[in-house]
C-alpha cells in the first residue's frame, strides 16, 4: 500500500476499516470519505470498467450500524485531528464529501435509510452526503426515504447513465434495464433529492469511441426528460481514471480531452451544466 494516497488509487482497504475508506477524489477536488456497504464485492450490475476485484452479482450485506458509526466518528476525528492528511498531497488537504459508493450498489443495502440517518447524525452540518448510485433500486420505499432525508442535510446524488440505449447499457452495464424504468427512477431520485446529477463514463471500447449514434441517443433521452419537467442539476462527465478489473478491461482506453470536451458541448447546448474530469 502506498504511503502517499493518489487518485488512480480507491483501495477500500487503505484506513484498515471495514466501511469506510478515504479517497483523493479528481471530481471532488479533496479528500472523499468513503463508505463501503458492499465489503463482499457484490452488485446487481456489472459495469465493464468497474475497478472492484472478484466482483460477483448480488447485494450487499447486513450493515453492522454499530461498527459503521464508530469507524466513521473515529475516522472524521483523525481527518480533523490526527496526521492521516499527511498521506494526501497538499493541494487536496481538506474533507469535500462522505460518499456512499464502494465495491456494489449501496442502495441494495437493507438498511440504506438507517445508515443515510447514522451519517446524518454523524457528519458536521456543512459536509456534503454523496450518494453514488446505479438508479436501479429508487423504486424502494427504503431507498426513496434515505434519499428524503439526504435532501434535508446537504445531500447530493450521482446517478449513472453511461449510454441512453438498452442496447448501450447491456452492452456497459451488463444489465437489461429499460429505459423506461431509468427515467421513472432518475424522476424519483429528483423528486427525493433535488439536487441530483447525472454521472457517466465515456470511453473507447476496442479502440473506437461512442459513436454518434451513442451521442444522440443520449441527448434525446436528456431532451425527452427537460421536456417533460425532469431536470438533473447537470452532467459529470468523466472518462477512464483507473484500471478496470473486469475481463473486458484490455478492451477499453480512455479517449483524448477534446473528445469529452466535444460532447460536453453538445449537452451544454441543451441548457444543461457539464462538470468534465478525464
Amino acid at each position: 500500500m502506498p504511503d502517499t494516497l493518489t487518485v488512480s488509487d480507491h483501495s477500500r482497504d487503505s484506513a484498515g476499516l471495514r466501511y469506510v475508506y478515504p479517497v483523493v477524489s479528481r471530481r471532488a477536488g479533496g479528500v472523499s470519505i468513503g463508505i463501503n456497504l458492499n465489503p463482499n464485492n457484490a452488485c446487481n450490475w456489472r459495469c465493464i470498467y468497474c475497478q472492484v476485484p472478484d466482483l460477483v452479482r448480488g447485494t450487499a450485506p447486513p450493515v453492522d450500524l454499530l461498527l459503521l458509526g464508530k469507524e466513521l466518528s473515529g475516522f472524521l476525528h483523525e481527518l480533523q485531528h490526527g496526521d492521516f492528511m499527511q498521506r494526501v498531497p497538499p493541494e487536496a488537504r481538506r474533507i469535500n464529501d462522505i460518499a456512499l459508493s464502494g465495491n456494489g450498489e449501496p442502495t441494495s443495502a437493507e438498511k440504506f435509510a438507517e445508515v443515510v440517518e447514522l451519517v446524518a447524525r454523524l457528519k458536521p452540518d456543512a459536509l456534503k452526503l454523496v450518494l453514488i448510485t446505479n438508479g436501479s433500486l429508487l423504486q424502494r420505499d427504503n431507498v426513496q426515504q434515505g434519499l428524503r432525508r439526504m435532501a434535508q442535510v446537504n445531500g447530493e446524488v450521482w446517478f449513472k447513465l453511461d449510454r441512453s440505449s438498452e442496447a448501450g447499457m447491456l452492452s456497459v452495464n451488463d444489465t437489461k434495464m429499460t429505459l423506461d424504468k431509468v427515467r421513472q427512477n432518475l424522476a424519483t431520485a429528483i423528486a427525493c433529492c433535488h439536487n441530483t446529477w447525472l454521472q457517466t463514463c465515456w470511453f473507447a471500447l476496442d479502440g473506437s469511441a461512442p459513436g454518434k449514434q451513442d451521442e444522440d441517443d443520449y441527448l434525446d433521452f436528456l431532451a425527452g426528460l427537460l421536456r417533460d419537467g425532469i431536470r438533473p442539476q447537470g452532467v459529470l462527465l468523466y472518462g477512464l481514471a483507473r484500471p478496470s478489473l473486469q475481463p473486458e478491461a484490455p478492451r477499453l482506453s480512455s479517449l483524448p480531452h477534446a473528445d469529452l470536451e466535444r460532447f460536453a458541448r453538445r449537452i451544454r447546448a441543451l441548457g444543461v451544466a457539464v462538470n468534465l474530469s478525464d
